[in-house]
């Protein structure tokens, strides 16, 4: 999906430990291909590999549908429909984009704007592409952020309609669509009676079931500077976990160093965190909240996620620092 506000990195392994695949009364089939402008894998336990085929391609073909409703870059989908009334009129929409941005918005009301989908219509004068020689100036960060604000994204829910209050704003799901999407692939797969599989949008993971030795699904997370390394594996059954990353794209100043991830509330780049790695029940959320923290900072990020107990992160400082945000099932590779 195109205007990302950050890099989805993939520091995700999934590590298939004692897996033979169709070597066990059920066999594990897996499958990569290209959704929504990123790297979907889809991972299927069943009771035979005809069988599982057919869900992945149940799976691919559910992501595509959820893709040419919400993409900003296809035409035709809802959003660009909504982006292109910008200014002028509200735009009826499924009640399933309307839901997807109302949850949005509630990120963006918890962050105070540090998370917002409005970000697709800011100005990119950040270039991470080694042709930047000076800071921009005070006055081209304020305007490359005019048309950001989801307090000007205007929602009737007995309607269903979103209107973007002025005219050039657009909203965008880059931050989110993956991980909804992920989370769509596994409720579908639970109510099939499929009991086992795992759903990676892009670094956006969900999970249900085990392998089918009976062992948890092991996740292994990259550490993002050694990138041949892990620096921690986590088992999950029935989870979720994201990964963001700002650590392949950045400029200095003075000294300083200013990644491509952009505040969409100041327009500035942000510091202090390489990445942040969010586990909980919901793909989705932890994609926002991966998103969020990133922009949040350590101190804040960290004081956002105690209110939601079911998520917790590890971070990684620009230092190279290793936080994690309370104690959990992590096996920590020194």
């Amino acid at each position: 999906m195109s205007n990302r506000l950050l890099l989805k990195s993939v520091l995700i392994t999934i590590l298939f430990a004692g897996v033979a695949m169709g070597s066990s009364a059920q066999v594990l089939r897996k499958r990569m291909t290209m959704l929504m402008g990123a790297r979907f894998d889809f991972t299927i336990v069943a009771n035979d590999s005809v069988l599982a085929e057919r869900y992945i391609d149940t799976l691919i073909a559910e992501v595509s549908r959820i893709e040419f409703l919400i993409s900003d870059w296809k035409p035709a989908s809802q959003v660009s429909q909504v982006n292109a009334a910008a200014g002028s009129h509200a735009v009826k929409v499924d009640r399933e984009v309307f839901e997807l941005t109302r949850r949005a918005l509630e990120f963006s009301r918890i962050t105070n704007g540090g998370f917002d989908i409005s970000f697709a219509a800011m100005d990119r004068i950040w270039k991470f592409d080694g042709s930047m020689e000076e800071m921009p100036t005070p006055e081209a960060i304020r305007k490359s952020v005019e048309k950001v604000g989801y307090k000007n994204i205007i929602l009737d829910s007995v309607n269903s309609t979103i209107f973007l209050k002025l005219p050039g704003m657009k909203i965008g799901f880059g931050a989110l669509g993956e991980g909804y999407a992920a989370d769509r692939c596994r409720d579908m797969m639970l109510a099939r009676g499929v009991k086992a599989g795992i759903v990676n949008g892009s670094g956006d993971m969900a999970t249900w079931g085990t392998q089918p030795n009976g062992k948890p699904w092991n996740i292994g997370i990259t550490n993002p500077k050694q990138r041949d390394e892990l620096f921690a594996v986590v088992p999950l059954k029935e989870g979720a976990v994201t990964t963001s990353g700002n650590y392949e794209k950045y400029v200095v100043f003075n000294g300083k160093r200013y990644s491509h991830i952009i505040n969409p509330s100041t327009g500035y780049p942000v510091t202090g965190l390489t990445s942040v790695t969010v586990f909980g029940p919901s793909a989705e959320k932890a994609n926002g909240f991966s998103t969020s923290l990133m922009v949040l900072g350590q101190k804040a990020g960290l004081e956002l996620l105690k209110k939601y107990p079911e998520y917790s992160c590890i971070m990684i400082t620009d230092a190279g620092k290793v936080i994690r945000s309370r104690k959990s099932k992590l096996k920590i590779k020194k």
